[in-house]
Order: C-alpha cells, then structure tokens, then sequence
C-alpha cells in the first residue's frame, strides 16, 4: 500500500468534504489521526477544516512542516489545501514515511487558474505521490464534461489567466472544462455563457 496519496481536483470537487469523510471513517476505526491544514488558509476558521457543505472538524494549522513531528501514536496524516505548502514541505513529508509507517494523504488543487502546478502539487507527483482524481463536472450551466479548469474571473466576467498564483477572496471562481476555459480565452464573458 502506498504511504503517499495526493487527492486532487477542482474548486468545489469536494475535497475537503473528502477528507473529513475519511478522518472520521479512520477514527471510528480507532485509528490515529491527525489533521492539518495550511495557516494562509483561513477562510472559515484558523483551527478547523470546514467544509462548503458544512463538515468540520478540529485541525492543526502550521505555517510550514520545519519543526513539525508527528506523534508517536499517530497512523495517518490528513492534510487539507496541500498545495498552499511548499515544494520544500513535500520533501518533508516524504522523509516522515521514509521513516515510519504513517499514512499522508493530502487533498487540494493541482493547478491554479493560469494553468501552472502549484509547486507543492509538482512535488508531490516527483516524489511518488499516488494520485487520486477527485472528479465535478463543468459549473456552467447545461455541461456535463469533466471539469479540469479553476477559472478565475473579474467583477465584469473576464477571464484572469496571469497575476498572483493565490488569490483568495474578492474574485469570482468556476470550476470549467477545458471547451469552456479556451471560449473564456478567447473573449467569451461568464455572462454570457450561462445565460
């Protein structure tokens, strides 16, 4: 069984969701978890995971895995928006199961909305890491093609393909085909679309 997992999908594919499903599953179990989550990450809470549909659960929040070391007892490892981690922080990881027999399962994005790897999701795929994709539909109304785009849009529906790799808050996201990202490059408005 391998000891590195990245589940990985979409905005809005229910990672977290995921996640806390598995927690709990593993915990019923009497297995040992621990759950962490990215500090930059505090949208809905700084000490928990909480997901759109309403799940939560307590989380250790760490600004990065320096001096991080799991506890003794500890078996699995549930990580949440993995890729706002460091590339460096997946060779981290990677040295705690090298060296024991925990069990690191992160969920989070693969790319960001200008179609880059986010540097800790590139790592994760150069270490080994198994992938699980966790698939959604296209969010535009009417498509039922497999949503492989986090398009970020401006208050007036154009497509943001450059800028920051994480931006948090004021812009608007869907979760898209690839049909619907490329109509969006090349002029389309989001008003326009699902009208």
């Amino acid at each position: 069984m391998a000891n590195l997992h990245f589940h990985y999908g979409v905005m809005g594919a229910a990672k977290t969701a995921q996640l806390l499903t598995t927690a709990f599953n593993l915990m019923q179990t009497g297995k040992r978890v621990e759950i962490i989550k990215p500090q930059r990450d505090d949208r809905f809470s700084d000490n928990e995971i909480v997901s759109r549909i309403g799940l939560r659960m307590p989380a250790l929040s760490l600004k990065n895995f320096d001096s991080y070391i799991p506890k003794p007892d500890t078996q699995f490892i549930l990580i949440d928006e993995v890729q706002f981690f460091s590339s460096g922080d997946v060779d981290k990881l990677a040295r705690i199961i090298n060296y024991s027999k925990v069990i690191i399962m992160g969920y989070g994005l693969m790319t960001d909305s200008n179609e880059h790897l986010f540097p800790a999701s590139q790592r994760l795929i150069e270490v080994g890491a198994k992938l699980h994709l966790i698939e959604a539909n296209c969010q535009i109304d009417g498509c039922m093609n497999l949503a492989t785009h986090n398009a970020r849009f401006d208050a007036n529906g154009h497509i943001i393909t450059n800028g920051p790799q994480i931006a948090v808050g004021a812009d608007r996201y869907r979760s898209v085909c690839r049909m619907h990202f490329e109509k969006f490059k090349c002029g389309m408005l989001l008003n326009q679309i699902t009208k």
